[in-house]
């Protein structure tokens, strides 16, 4: 694909599947990043990630060897964290322990709402039965995301979407969903830069949650083939991705064409 004239100052960076996976680097992220890092642009990394929390999430970072700071990092859970809050909610959690330090203060007494997550030790049948009988009592059903599937070392595995779904089915709500792919999530990533959309541009692994719903904003893409990439995942959205690289390394060489 060719470039063409465009203007980008503003990179937003997936994590999980695009710069690492779990404890290890994706070959040649780190170098990448600070290649872009030298580039000036603004850089925010955007993430669905619900099984820890931010302070654990930039120390795992850290020791893979990436320079990220923790106010470039923008999390689907500081998003759930901020509508409980908007509403005055107090939620049957349903996020592994983890992530939980990121709703301090919340309180989970006379509880009124459910917040699903990544959770796997809580998708059992008793804290699902509890939540569907909180969502048939009026209760909201909030996904911090509704992804399908993730990567882990050991392959894909079910994300949270499965389990939302299924507690929609089940009562007939639908989920308010505050992370990707929700135009939100994206325009208050960069609302700090006081940027346009058009400016700002996307690379991830998911076609659905970070290109398409990046692409969704006027944002422009930047599908990787790592992560849950699967061969065809280009074709699957329209437009397609602005740019299908090989991995993050190649993405980053094809910014730097359009900003330098």
């Amino acid at each position: 694909m060719s470039s063409g004239a465009c203007t980008v100052n503003t990179v937003l960076i997936d994590l999980s599947g695009t710069i690492h996976i779990e404890d290890t680097e994706i070959p040649g992220s780190v170098k990448a990043l600070e290649r872009l890092q030298k580039s000036k642009v603004n850089i925010k990394f955007v993430t669905n990630t619900t099984k820890e929390s931010k302070r654990v999430l930039l120390e795992r970072l850290h020791s893979i060897g990436f320079n990220v700071k923790g106010e470039e990092i923008f999390t689907s859970l500081t998003a759930a964290r901020y509508l409980i809050e908007q509403r005055k909610l107090h939620p049957l959690l349903m996020v592994d322990e983890k992530a939980l330090e990121d709703f301090e203060g919340v309180s989970t007494e006379n509880q009124d709402a459910v917040v699903v997550g990544l959770a796997p030790e809580k998708f059992d049948y008793n804290t699902m039965n509890q939540a569907f009988r909180l969502i048939l009592s009026g209760a909201p059903l909030i996904a911090i995301h509704k992804g399908r599937y993730y990567k882990r070392k050991d392959g894909l595995a079910l994300g949270p979407g499965p389990f939302v779904t299924a507690l929609e089915f089940a009562t007939g709500q639908k989920a308010d969903i505050v992370g990707k792919p929700e135009l939100s999530f994206f325009l208050s990533a960069v609302e700090e830069f006081s940027v346009a959309p058009s400016q700002c541009i996307m690379i991830g692994d998911d076609i659905y949650d970070d290109i398409g719903g990046a692409q969704n904003t006027g944002m422009q893409g930047i599908l990787v083939k790592t992560g849950k990439y699967r061969d065809g995942d280009e074709t699957k959205i329209h437009p397609p991705p602005r740019f299908v690289a090989k991995n993050f390394s190649e993405a980053v060489d094809f910014i730097l064409t359009l900003i330098l």
